[in-house]
C-alpha cells in the first residue's frame, strides 16, 4: 500500500512537446502500416520475396566470383610449373616423355604370339538354375 500511496504523492513528470508529438505520430502511422498488408498484398508478401531473391542472387554471385578467382590463381600456378618444366626439358634432360616408335603390325604379331586361336577347348558355362 505504501508504494501506491507514494506514487500518488509524487508530482507528475514534465513531458516534452517534441517527444510527445513524435510518439503520437508514430502511433498514428502504425495503423496505416497495418492497412498496407490488407489493401495491397504485394507490399506484404511480394516485395519481401522479390527482394530476398534479388539480394540472394547478388550474394551468391559474389561468393561464386571468389571461388572463381581462387581457381584462376591455382591454374596460373600450374601453368607456370608446366612452362618451367618445358623450358628445362629444352635445355637438358628432365625425365621428358620419349614415345616409342611402335607400328600396328608389330602389336598385332605380339598379340598373336600370346593368343593361339587354332587350339581351344569348349567350356560349358553353367546356367543359374543348374548350380542348385
Amino acid at each position: 500500500m505504501t508504494s501506491v500511496h507514494m506514487a500518488a504523492v509524487q508530482p507528475p513528470k514534465k513531458v516534452d512537446n517534441q517527444s510527445a508529438s513524435s510518439t503520437a505520430s508514430w502511433q498514428s502511422s502504425a495503423p496505416k502500416f497495418k492497412r498496407w498488408g490488407r489493401r495491397s498484398p504485394f507490399i506484404r508478401y511480394g516485395l519481401p520475396m522479390i527482394s530476398l531473391t534479388v539480394f540472394g542472387a547478388l550474394g551468391l554471385g559474389h561468393l561464386l566470383q571468389g571461388s572463381k578467382d581462387i581457381a584462376k590463381v591455382k591454374d596460373d600456378q600450374e601453368w607456370e610449373i608446366i612452362e618451367t618444366r618445358k623450358a628445362l626439358s629444352r635445355t637438358g634432360p628432365v625425365d621428358a616423355y620419349k614415345p616409342k616408335n611402335i607400328s600396328l603390325e608389330e602389336e598385332l604379331k605380339a598379340l598373336q604370339r600370346k593368343v593361339d586361336i587354332e587350339n581351344y577347348e569348349y567350356k560349358k558355362i553353367p546356367k543359374l538354375n543348374e548350380g542348385k
